[in-house]
């Protein structure tokens, strides 16, 4: 459990992320950057990587990180879901920097890390096809030797932030198996083509790998265990985002019952909208309880109980998420339902996030596989 002191170091980060992006992520800024063809701000990725650090909070102090853990990294996504920051920092904190970790290649990690904790490198991780649960069964893309290097071919038809990414983390298949590739994002043979989602605050691109050159990361063939373990701490970054994002939609449902008059007295005093707004808060404090516990399953140096954890946290996360946004957007009436204002972002946030690297009912299954077998390597 963490101690006393570990909660306020938390509190403090908390509240330096807040801070930050109440500055540099309002409103006004997300319908900005959301419309750009990049669909982030490099001085604002920049100045997270530069002022606060945080895109490289988990990663080991010897390659120019702050040494912390999962704990940390799941209060940046909190406050980054509530924000609907529009960064990278999914692909590239969330996926990348575990995966590069989980390696154990010490070369690619001095090589690129680096560059990750400066903001200079926007890395992203290709595990199959599109943003679907770990199974190395749905590795798509395939890799052959080509003489001090490796080959990648193939297409992959959703990848997170691929139209920008400098680096791109690739699982492949070769004669010993799955492996792990780094790719440049100029690499020749590479296509790249944005796709139009239903999220216009995260991008995602359709990629193509024609005979496209990359650099082994770890050994070939040996990849499959630790991307399993990758995955899994990507599952409980998202599940702390959403989190963060149920928290912001309750809050403005509340807020606005709170402020809005009907029949001579504020809605938060009717009773459905009092069950409403109840009903949301059970939902979110169980998701945060659920997505805490993963951290800190994660955080343990056994990481024994992980894949339940994840899967537990993305569950109940995904489900939280799901009804706080379209509750709060219920809740504002008309209003809630209009361009002009935010409901509607957070909704789309919603489900997007509620599909990507499983549905609730693809995690109930897997949870029923883990529970029945605990040894089950299991997707």
């Amino acid at each position: 459990m963490p101690t006393e002191s570990h909660r306020t170091d938390l509190d403090d980060l908390r509240d330096a992320v807040r801070g930050f992006l109440q500055v540099h992520s309002p409103s006004a800024a997300v319908r900005t950057v959301m419309e750009t063809p990049l669909g982030h701000d490099p001085s604002v990725w920049r100045a997270l990587a530069g002022e606060l650090g945080i895109v490289g909070i988990a990663v080991p102090e010897e390659f120019g990180g702050a040494g912390a853990g999962m704990r940390e990294l799941a209060v940046v996504f909190e406050e980054a879901g509530a924000a609907l920051l529009c960064a990278p920092l999914l692909a590239t904190a969330g996926l990348a920097v575990p995966a590069l970790l989980a390696s154990g290649d010490r070369a690619a990690m001095a090589d690129l890390l680096p560059g990750i904790v400066a903001g200079s490198t926007i890395a992203t991780v290709i595990l199959n096809d599109a943003l679907t649960p770990w199974d190395p069964h749905t590795v798509t893309l395939a890799a052959r030797r080509s003489g001090d290097g490796y080959r990648v071919a193939g297409s992959v038809a959703t990848v997170l932030d691929g139209h920008s990414a400098d680096v791109l983390l690739v699982a492949a298949r070769t004669d010993a198996g799955i492996s792990l590739f780094a790719v440049a994002g100029d690499a020749p043979g590479l296509d790249r083509s944005p796709l139009a989602g239903l999220d216009r605050t995260r991008r995602t691109a359709r990629l193509r790998f024609d005979d496209v050159p990359a650099r082994l990361i770890g050994a070939d063939g040996a990849a499959a265990p630790w991307l399993a373990h990758s995955y899994d701490l990507a599952l409980v970054a998202l599940a702390a985002e959403q989190v963060g994002a149920a928290q912001r939609c309750l809050d403005m449902a509340v807020d606005y019952a709170k402020n809005r008059i009907q029949f001579g007295r504020p809605i938060g005093s009717f009773q459905a909208i009092k069950h409403r707004c109840a009903d949301m808060l059970v939902a979110v404090e169980g998701a945060r309880s659920a997505a805490l516990h993963a951290a800190a399953v994660a955080d343990r140096p056994e990481g024994k109980d992980l894949a339940v954890a994840a899967s537990v946290a993305k569950l109940a996360a995904s489900d939280a998420f799901w009804q706080a946004a379209l509750d709060n957007m219920r809740t504002h009436g008309g209003i809630g339902f209009t361009w002009e204002h935010d409901a509607h972002l957070y909704v789309r946030r919603a489900k997007t996030t509620q599909l990507m690297f499983g549905s609730p009912d693809t995690h109930a299954l897997r949870l029923a596989a883990l529970i029945d077998d605990p040894r089950k390597d299991t997707a």
